[in-house]
């Protein structure tokens, strides 16, 4: 498809696309460079000390990008991946600090439940940061089109997954004593434990 073909070519030039996931769509940019995430950040208006996602494609694809994802966050991770979840994981090696925001020893990381065009964008592009395509307040982007113009004409790219669920991803944090529900998204927060303590 030429726009999936657009938007990973963006994406490796350290532009901005649009892409669809499994919950919403979302603003990517190339994970591992700062300047292109800052162009992510400025774009959308975003706080520097916010936090983004790292998102992969694949649980592989996530295990290369950090290596040191292992003990409960790791099994967590199997269990629930992929899938409608952003789980905050410990990041020993303190990498890529332009996503952590404040907390530079943790990496919140996504892999959807995807097909189709995102899940090709996601493939050939490589591990990306994203977040919602909305501007701060506004409403997750269920469709193309419901993305503010502003986001849109920053993007070099714009993929048309359809319509998606429009509920964002479940946040999950495995950096503490215990799992907790920092978001309840697309999953219900009860169920989401329900499922991580009958891993751990």
């Amino acid at each position: 498809m030429p726009e999936v073909e657009a938007a990973i070519a963006a994406l490796r030039m350290g532009q901005l696309a649009i892409v669809p996931t499994d919950t919403v769509y979302g603003l990517a940019a190339a994970a591992a460079s700062e300047e292109a995430v800052g162009r992510l950040y400025r774009a959308k208006g975003r706080q520097e000390l916010q936090p983004t996602a790292l998102v992969a494609s694949t649980l592989e694809r996530l295990a290369d990008a950090i290596p040191e994802l292992d003990g409960p966050a790791a099994t967590v991770a199997q269990e629930l991946l992929p899938g409608p979840y952003t789980l905050i994981v410990p990041n020993p090696a303190r990498r890529y600090a332009w996503l952590t925001g404040d907390r530079p020893d943790t990496l919140g990381v996504r892999v959807p439940d995807l097909d189709g065009p995102g899940r090709a964008v996601l493939a050939g592009a490589g591990a990306v940061a994203a977040t919602s395509a909305n501007l701060p307040g506004g409403p997750d982007p269920h469709r193309l089109e419901d993305v503010p113009e502003e986001l849109r004409a920053a993007a070099a790219a714009l993929v048309d997954g359809g319509e998606l669920p429009g509920t964002p991803s479940t946040v999950l944090d495995l950096t503490g004593p215990e799992p907790r529900v920092l978001r309840e998204g697309a999953v219900p927060a009860a169920e989401t434990l329900r499922l991580v303590s009958s891993v751990l």
